[in-house]
């Protein structure tokens, strides 16, 4: 497994910024805004790879030359056109809360913030329409309202846009329910610009849709998106104390297949991992496991039936996701790594899936092969129609080397390592998703490689 890829370094001498910009200037809207002050650009050319001491080496220092920002999707075809035209560099941001380097430029250029792009154009039961740059926590203060909700998100709900979440993005809270982003009806339509001299709209639905799934922005620049949502319950928050780990697992396995509860979440994590949530403390006993968990307040009593006197209570309350509260949701998923990095900046993290034929044995074996050193954090989830786990395990971290041997005996042993320690789509997941070809798919939208550079690194440019 190759985490030591070097990066290229851009030199933006090579970029015709001068050009560029004279293109955004004028045109029927006036002025495309752009932003040219080098902190500015610097600070928002980075994204959360500093959660990988690896990335954090190889992506320092990495920046755009430019930041330009479109107000609707006539900006992005300006942007689009000017870019193909004098082969400039274009990198998508929106949130920019990715962990892998996703929206770092390696080579400068231009750096595309969408999320002007944020209006929700119609939403109806069952399904949204909505800009690219639109925030995810916004989105649900709309829908809620009239009785739905995404089906799922990200730990970072309130930072992120849910283009972002697509073109980055695999799942989240909500998993335990409907999957990830790659399962059929998790992502209805796409609208994208390709970057050509004379750019297209493209319009992607049902499996086409997935040329942008977990594509860095590597495959078209994504201005719409068509999403499914589900019925908003009132959630509840939970957290639940277990003298043994693997009786939390057991507890979330029972409940995540109990077809009757209706839940959101549910994330087993081993002690001492508990001990780095300072905001929760009260709600984490010394040497205790925990099982986080959102359930519909409707579905309460059963959740605690079939917890019976396994498990203690310690945190049970109503999700409130207003300003100055902390759902409970922001102390799993990657939110749990973050949590720890707050305490401990040397710690590291892992990105994994269980195989579901053996979850139990797997989740404990690989507990026991790296004890007080690789320490479990799992995530229910449904992949594929089966209910697995997929896990965030923090890392006490020491070399590249010893990072690169657990990851590999973790595959040795049939645990899929999504590697968050590089910034390639290829060498940090699968590239192909679902049956959507995204090197072929790239080559007609983005034929000079100028779409977010070096992250799709088997890509070779039209001459």
């Amino acid at each position: 497994m190759n985490i030591a890829t070097p990066v290229p370094s851009g030199s933006a001498a090579a970029h015709d910024i001068a050009g560029f910009v004279s293109d955004m200037q004028g045109g029927p809207n006036g002025p495309v805004p752009l932003v040219s002050e080098a902190q500015i650009v610097r600070r928002r050319s980075r994204d959360f790879f500093w959660y990988s001491p690896i990335l954090n080496t190889q992506l320092h220092g990495k920046s755009a030359d430019i930041i330009a920002c479109p107000r609707d999707e006539a900006d992005v075809i300006r942007i689009a056109a000017s870019c193909a035209k004098r082969r400039i560099p274009l990198t998508v941001r929106a949130g920019a809360t990715g962990n892998y380097g996703q929206a770092v430029p390696l080579e400068g250029g231009v750096l595309l913030d969408i999320t002007g792009l944020n209006a929700i154009e119609w939403h109806r039961p069952g399904v949204v329409r909505v800009g690219a740059g639109a925030k995810m926590d916004e989105m649900d203060a709309v829908l809620r309202p009239t009785g739905w909700e995404l089906r799922m998100h990200p730990s970072t709900k309130r930072m992120a846009t849910i283009g972002g979440f697509v073109a980055g993005g695999s799942g989240g809270v909500g998993s335990v329910t409907y999957g990830g982003l790659r399962e059929p009806g998790n992502i209805i339509a796409a609208r994208i610009v390709t970057v050509e001299e004379t750019p297209r709209v493209i319009e992607l639905r049902a499996e086409a849709a997935q040329f942008v799934n977990r594509a860095y922005g590597t495959t078209g620049i994504i201005t719409a998106l068509e999403m499914p949502t589900a019925p908003a319950w009132t959630w509840i928050d939970l957290v639940v104390a277990f003298d043994r780990f693997e009786d939390a697992v057991q507890v979330g396995q029972e409940v995540a297949l109990a077809d009757g509860i209706v839940k959101k979440l549910l994330t087993p994590i081993a002690w001492p991992l508990p001990s780095y949530f300072k905001e929760i403390k009260e709600a984490c006993p010394e040497g205790k496991n925990l099982l986080i968990a959102m359930v519909a307040e409707a579905s309460l009593e059963s959740f605690k039936m079939v917890l019976g006197s396994r498990g203690t209570i310690t945190h049970e309350v109503l999700n409130d996701e207003s300003p100055g509260k902390l759902p409970i949701y922001e102390f799993t998923w990657n939110h749990t790594t973050l949590q720890a990095l707050k305490v401990d900046r040397t710690v590291t993290y892992l990105q994994c899936l269980y195989p579901a034929d053996r979850l139990m044995e797997s989740i404990l074996q690989m507990r026991d092969m790296f004890p007080g050193e690789v320490i479990p954090h799992c995530e229910f989830i449904r992949f594929g129609g089966r209910l697995t786990c997929s896990a965030l395990p923090l890392v006490i971290y020491s070399t590249p080397e010893r990072l690169a041997e657990i990851i590999a005996l973790h595959e040795a042993n049939g645990v899929f390592i999504a590697n968050p320690h590089v910034y390639t789509l290829e060498d940090g997941s699968r590239h192909k998703r679902v049956d959507a070809d995204q090197l072929g798919f790239k080559h007609d939208v983005d034929p000079y490689g100028l779409l977010n550079p070096g992250k799709m690194r088997t890509f070779v440019p039209k001459a």
